[in-house]
């Protein structure tokens, strides 16, 4: 991902941030600088950078008649944004309804993120026990929420690659595919999918009780398998 693309998701216009980026290499630059330096029309340019400004990335300078730009400083303006968007989403907790009861039929997920994610917050609202069989590299985007699952004495069990540890955790390592990925957590929720198909990858998560308990035998099976290598070689 492009930086202009990591800038824009933190509110920012595309021209926004071409302009934002520009003005941190040149320190402070005049709207006609800025659009003869960019490409970007004049008229263009000045909206963009009164957007800076009213989105806290950029701070006018009065320099005689002279108006200038200068940008905030990168950690600052980011900062700013996530502080912000804390307060937003305190306040939206309070007011906004809870979910009345988990889903118990089968939700597909899809994409990449939005399955990470599910995959984070099912680990991190886990209270006893987490299941979990996938790649190195998909524990690894795992790691802190399991880590942060055994400091609260939970119990974790991981099927995953040679090249991957978890102090604390049973682990099991052999051979794995690369984006397939199971998880269990507490007996009562199952994920299931894959990681290979960027934006088309699907993951399947439910809470029913048949389900769960097809995945927990396929998930014992797998360990007995592991152990029965193990003790040919």
């Amino acid at each position: 991902m492009e930086i202009v693309e990591r800038l824009m998701r933190f509110n920012l216009t595309r021209q926004e941030a071409t302009l934002y980026l520009l003005l941190l290499k040149a320190g402070r630059l005049t709207g006609y600088e800025a659009a003869k330096q960019t490409g970007i029309s004049r008229s263009n340019t000045y909206t963009a950078l009164a957007g800076l400004v009213e989105k806290g990335a950029a701070y006018i300078m009065e320099e005689g008649k002279v108006t200038r730009y200068t940008p905030v400083a990168p950690e600052e303006f980011c900062n700013n944004k996530i502080r912000r968007l804390t307060e937003q989403r305190d306040e939206l907790l309070k007011e906004l309804p809870g979910v009345q009861n988990e889903a118990e039929g089968y939700i597909t997920i899809k994409g990449n993120a939005e399955i990470i994610s599910k995959l984070q917050n099912t680990v991190l609202n886990a209270q006893a026990r987490i299941y979990v069989s996938a790649s190195a590299a998909v524990m690894e985007l795992l790691r802190s929420e399991l880590e942060t699952a055994l400091s609260r004495g939970l119990k974790v069990v991981v099927i995953t690659g040679h090249d991957f540890r978890l102090p604390g955790a049973i682990c099991y390592n052999t051979v794995k595919q690369t984006g397939q990925i199971r998880l269990i957590a507490d007996s009562q929720t199952v994920l299931t999918g894959d990681l290979d198909n960027g934006n088309d990858s699907t993951c399947l998560y439910s809470c029913k009780r048949n389900l769960v308990d097809l995945f927990k035998d396929a998930l014992k099976n797998e360990i007995k398998l592991i152990e029965l290598q193990k003790g040919e070689n």
